[in-house]
């Protein structure tokens, strides 16, 4: 087993695996932008390998890139298929090398998930877990229904909640933790009996509970990793949330390998005092981070969705100017009756989605 830790190693992992390639290569990807790993993978197209791509239906932001990455594929020979809208997101990342060799990835094929950010990627050999991915790639590229096959290879929705459950509750000592935004009621529930107990937890990224928690510093965090007791860790794509444990497709494994865990601890406790030294976030103002974190994300989406309305909007006023004349635009109480309008009909429309 290896660690391949980021942004220390970089693409170079991926691409050595890609080329190593004999027969056959399974990958799943949810964001791409790295020109090198998609040239291997048209390489190895070339000397006989069969490549399978499972590519994202939806990714925030990225679903023209992800389309046009569809097309490059398909044109070098790659078979590629796309997943299913019944989960409302597929976040994973693993890659399968001839049926041998399996990648379980925190990060993905970007230049800012390997170059700028903290991320995680386990490299194994072992034939339960090897199969294991190979059966929900089967499954997911072919739409149909995977029941998870061992507690150990962690895959939402089917088992995560119940094994990441299991995991914390476990912990008699500590629980180090990565994760950008740890929200979910029972699991935040457990973490709080935890410290009642008296086990140690601190957490990198975000939380609303009232428990020691920094923000890494000088890199972008998207891991989720968590370390119990320094001889076991959970390394995968699942935060603690309700929605990537119980809605999205998400892949990790428990680990027991001691030259792992140990390499994840260090790095841990090398990000936990590079981190503002001794200083902590309060629950209070974690909580009020993620609120405005939230908020700014929301306002985001909503100004995305809002673009095309506004299109609509001055197409119409074009209009009326049009078939009116120009001197409308000099009526001042036109101008504010059209604007009480548009907020008018904003408004209802806000109040009927936030019923729905």
């Amino acid at each position: 087993m290896k660690l391949i830790i980021q942004p220390d190693d970089g693409a170079s992992p991926l691409i050595s695996a890609i080329k190593s390639a004999k027969r056959r290569i399974d990958v799943a990807i949810f964001r791409f932008d790295q020109a090198q790993i998609e040239k291997a993978l048209k390489d190895a197209v070339s000397r006989g390998v069969k490549v399978n791509a499972l590519i994202a239906s939806v990714n925030h932001g990225g679903e023209k890139g992800l389309r046009k990455l569809e097309m490059r594929f398909l044109d070098a020979g790659i078979t590629v298929a796309r997943t299913d809208s019944e989960l409302i997101r597929y976040h994973d990342k693993i890659i399968v090398i001839d049926h041998r060799t399996l990648y379980v990835l925190s990060f993905n094929f970007t230049h800012l998930d390997i170059d700028h950010s903290r991320g995680f990627g386990i490299v194994t050999k072992n034939a339960k877990w090897v199969g294991e991915a190979i059966k929900l790639l089967d499954a997911d590229f072919k739409r149909t229904p995977y029941t998870a096959g061992m507690d150990t290879f962690v895959v939402s929705p089917s088992n995560a909640r119940k094994v990441l459950a299991t995991f914390l509750k476990r912990a008699k000592k500590q629980l180090l933790i990565y994760d950008p935004k740890i929200s979910d009621k029972e699991m935040v529930s457990i973490l709080k009996d935890r410290a009642k107990a008296g086990v140690e937890i601190r957490i990198i990224g975000q939380t609303e509970a009232p428990l020691p928690v920094k923000k890494l510093g000088n890199l972008r965090l998207h891991t989720r990793t968590i370390i119990r007791d320094g001889s076991q860790a959970f390394v995968g794509s699942q935060s603690l949330r309700t929605a990537e444990l119980d809605s999205r497709r998400e892949v990790g494994l428990i680990i027991r390998d001691t030259k792992i865990v140990r390499k994840l601890l260090d790095t841990f406790e090398s990000d936990w005092e590079a981190s503002g030294g001794d200083k902590e976030i309060s629950a209070k103002e974690n909580g009020e981070a993620m609120s405005k974190a939230e908020t700014e994300k929301t306002v985001r989406v909503l100004m995305q969705e809002l673009d095309p309305i506004a299109a609509t909007v001055k197409k119409t006023v074009k209009k009326v100017v049009a078939q009116a004349g120009d001197e409308v635009l000099e009526d001042g109480s036109l101008q504010e009756t059209v604007k009480g309008v548009v907020k008018k009909v904003m408004k209802q429309a806000v109040k009927e989605a936030v019923k729905k």
